[in-house]
């Protein structure tokens, strides 16, 4: 595998851990995740990461297929530059439902 997309998904598997790494000693509750600007804050970040590193992995290798990769890059545009039309709820969706499955496809990857 080419060594700069093999970069970047170690990239995206360590935001995603990174993001874990958030509840591990507090409930993985969407009411402690809003009521915690910093953890919302550092998400929001690592999502950002996220969804650049697979911007740049789909422009170097137009084959290397990501489930979903327009709607990560697209998050991540969103987040960036329409930070104020990001809501909580989109943000935790994402954590819940969409990270897990794109561990999984980036480990695979990865092996």
């Amino acid at each position: 595998m080419d060594h700069e997309i093999n970069t970047w998904l170690y990239d995206i598997l360590q935001a995603i851990e990174e993001i874990d790494s958030y509840f591990v000693d507090t409930p993985r509750s969407f009411s402690h995740y809003i009521s915690d600007s910093k953890t919302r804050r550092a998400v929001e970040r690592n999502i950002e990461i996220i969804g650049e590193a697979v911007n740049r992995i789909v422009r170097k290798d137009r084959e290397f297929y990501l489930e979903n990769a327009q709607k990560i890059i697209g998050t991540r545009n969103r987040i960036a530059h329409g930070y104020d039309k990001i809501s909580d709820d989109l943000i935790w969706s994402i954590v819940i439902n969409h990270l897990p499955k794109l561990k999984e496809e980036i480990s695979e990857y990865i092996k």
